[in-house]
């Protein structure tokens, strides 16, 4: 199950397909029960939905060591009770079945969805002009448990080990970490790897990216651990890391930050995993091989042979694994 309710709300499978089918459905059945006068559905009172909506949210939807409020409950139509839900970084209205038993995040407007679809240019792709240079700069801001951040790597992955010292490619992390402790020690490690021993850092990916398992991988890499420890342990003091995690300092919202490439961040605007910055400029592009090569191709005064090559067309999967995913990769971290 979904467990942090700001991903669930901003999902965008979970809003476009699933979310309508179960909104429709719940409100047929409320509906069809209320005017056929055959609903024996008791009303609870507005502080018991809330109580009850609050508890559900935390118990379920929320990551460990969050916690979301209601600020506000107010009567809807079809007997709904409507929610303002403070999840920290940001508020969400949801709505609770006037029973208590069915809790749906969202509404949807069909008349403002409507104008606001009407108002968009329809196929009209974004161009984004890369300036191009010599040696491409490749920056990818992620985190390192961010199931989209993985998936733009599994698909980065082969066109850096094609491309090799042709561009200069940097994995950044985004200054706040959305999972927790073990996100912030995996991005010290990997940090630390691609500044003490670059060139296992590939190796290491290719590993982490199956099961997240991080001891395994530092052995199958051949990574040395002695100077992967000390500049972790640099790090972590340059950085404040763990001190601020505990003492809840520094942090954007319920997220602990992460300030290695704090500057960064706000130099190039970045708001969430994965950003792909080249040559200075952000970067929207498909999570397949053969959609990241194009695109980094682009960046090249002129670009090398290795561009013709055929890499796969296929999305890889969001999280770890080494599936492939049909549905438009988009989605982020934020």
């Amino acid at each position: 199950m979904q467990k942090h309710f700001k991903r669930l709300a901003q999902s965008a499978t979970f809003t476009k397909i699933v979310l309508p089918i179960i909104l429709v459905a719940i409100l047929a059945v409320i509906g069809f029960a209320t005017f056929s006068g055959k609903s024996q559905a008791k009303t609870i009172k507005a502080d018991e939905a809330k109580t009850i909506a609050e508890n559900f949210i935390n118990d379920f939807l929320m990551m460990p060591g969050t916690k979301a409020k209601i600020t506000e409950i107010t009567k809807e139509d079809f007997g709904l009770y409507k929610l303002k839900v403070d999840i920290t970084s940001d508020v969400v209205e949801s709505y609770l079945s006037k029973d208590g038993k069915f809790f749906f995040p969202q509404a949807f407007n069909i008349e403002e969805m409507r104008t606001e679809l009407e108002k968009e240019p329809i196929n009209e792709p974004v161009v984004i002009n890369i300036p191009t240079s010599a040696k491409p700069v490749v920056e990818l801001f992620t985190m390192s448990h961010c199931p989209y951040g993985t998936q733009i790597e599994k698909g980065l992955l082969p066109v850096i080990n094609l491309l090799s010292d042709k561009i200069d490619f940097k994995l950044k992390f985004v200054d706040y970490a959305m999972h927790g402790e073990t996100e912030l020690k995996e991005q010290m490690v990997q940090y630390c790897i691609q500044e003490k021993q670059s060139n296992k850092l590939m190796n290491y990916l290719k590993c982490f990216l199956v099961d997240g398992d991080t001891n395994r991988c530092l052995t199958e890499a051949g990574v040395q651990k002695s100077t992967l420890n000390s500049c972790v342990t640099a790090v972590d003091k340059e950085y404040k890391i763990t001190e601020n995690f505990k003492n809840k300092v520094g942090f954007q919202g319920s997220f602990p930050g992460f300030d290695v490439y704090k500057d960064d961040n706000e130099k190039y605007g970045v708001s969430g995993s994965p950003t792909l910055v080249i040559n200075s400029t952000n970067v929207k592009s498909g999570r397949s091989a053969s959609e990241l090569l194009n695109v980094i191709c682009s960046a090249f005064d002129v670009a090398p042979k290795e561009c013709d090559t055929n890499l796969s067309s296929e999305t890889p999967s969001p999280g770890f694994g080494s599936g492939t995913s049909n549905n438009a990769a988009t989605a982020e971290c934020n």
